[in-house]
């Protein structure tokens, strides 16, 4: 088992080991969703923190508030900016619905309070990274132009984060599709609405290019870098953003579940998902130093190779009926 300074104690081998620890963190991801719902709609104390509700609370009002602003303009109101409570309420309760937008929403959050942490412990740019800084004085003409692009989307990220905003179109396009489900079950039956909802619908669409989003632009980047992305799987050097994305992308998992493997109880996934993207023991250490200095890998993980490692994630199931 992965703990905190407490040496393992001999006995079952470092796989059973694991697999034991993937369950149990898999069982507590399987949680999330519900407490979330439930914390979003009562104002009662919880394990999560007030800062991740509140900034998963902010995100999901205003993309509605971006939705019926969208509405308004259809409507020929585009200076109607004080949307009634109860609409806003209503397309929210269809976000909280749908468990992907609702579990996108809570990994950004995760994400940007990672990245407050590293800052404030490590002093690592939340914005610029070594590696970000290093791409965008490439030779090459279009990865540094690509890098710099993803320089001004971090910078945005940052401030959103900041007021507890998400822009639309920085959405997955599946994720974007489920906002849109929201608005249209706003809109009810009254064709008159509905017209106002799908033109609104349409506007957005239209200025929408999920590769030109922030999580696009690194994905791009990562891609370019070829066999040097492994560098990106250094949080000191890349920064929480691109090594979340490296890690997804090297490991075969969604970035949403990496995102939450880099928080307390689920030491065992992010040991694998770092193994199974290829990296050495020592390099996984490395950042479980940076990440929880006080975490030690367990005895003879070294003798775990990156194909058991990803066998292991791929037989897990962190969402309840998957």
């Amino acid at each position: 088992m992965i703990e905190a300074s407490v040496p393992t104690v001999p006995g079952p081998n470092v796989e059973e080991l694991l697999r034991e620890d993937l369950v149990a963190g898999d069982a507590q991801i399987g949680t999330y969703g519900p407490i979330l719902r439930h914390l979003l709609a009562n104002d009662e104390h919880s394990v999560f923190s007030d800062e991740i509700i509140a900034r998963v609370r902010g995100m999901t009002a205003d993309m509605a508030r971006q939705l019926l602003d969208e509405v308004a303009i259809a409507a020929g109101n585009s200076d109607e900016r004080d949307h009634q409570p109860d609409a806003v309420v209503a397309i929210v309760s269809g976000f909280v619905a749908n468990a992907g937008l609702l579990s996108h929403c809570h990994a950004l959050a995760i994400e940007w309070h990672l990245a407050e942490r590293l800052q404030s412990r490590l002093a690592i740019d939340p914005v610029l990274s070594p590696l970000l800084q290093a791409l965008i004085a490439s030779n090459e003409t279009g990865t540094a132009t690509h890098a710099m692009a993803l320089l001004a989307s971090q910078a945005r990220f940052a401030q959103a984060q900041r007021r507890m905003q998400l822009p639309l179109t920085e959405l997955p396009g599946d994720l974007l599709h489920a906002a849109f489900v929201a608005l249209r079950a706003f809109g009810g039956t009254d064709p008159e609405q509905q017209a106002l909802c799908v033109h609104a619908e349409s506007a957005i669409r239209a200025r929408y290019d999920e590769g030109r989003s922030r999580l696009g632009l690194i994905a791009r980047l990562i891609t370019a870098m070829g066999g040097g992305a492994m560098a990106a799987l250094s949080l000191s050097h890349a920064g929480s953003a691109m090594f979340l994305t490296a890690l997804a992308m090297a490991s075969g998992q969604d970035r949403d579940l990496v995102i939450l493997a880099t928080s307390e109880g689920q030491y065992a996934r992010l040991a694998l998902a770092l193994r199974a993207a290829g990296l050495k023991p020592q390099a996984i250490e490395e950042q479980f130093m940076t990440l929880y200095p006080d975490v030690t890998l367990p005895d003879d993980f070294e003798q775990l190779g990156a194909d058991r490692a990803a066998a292991l994630l791929a037989g897990a199931s962190p969402y309840p009926g998957v």
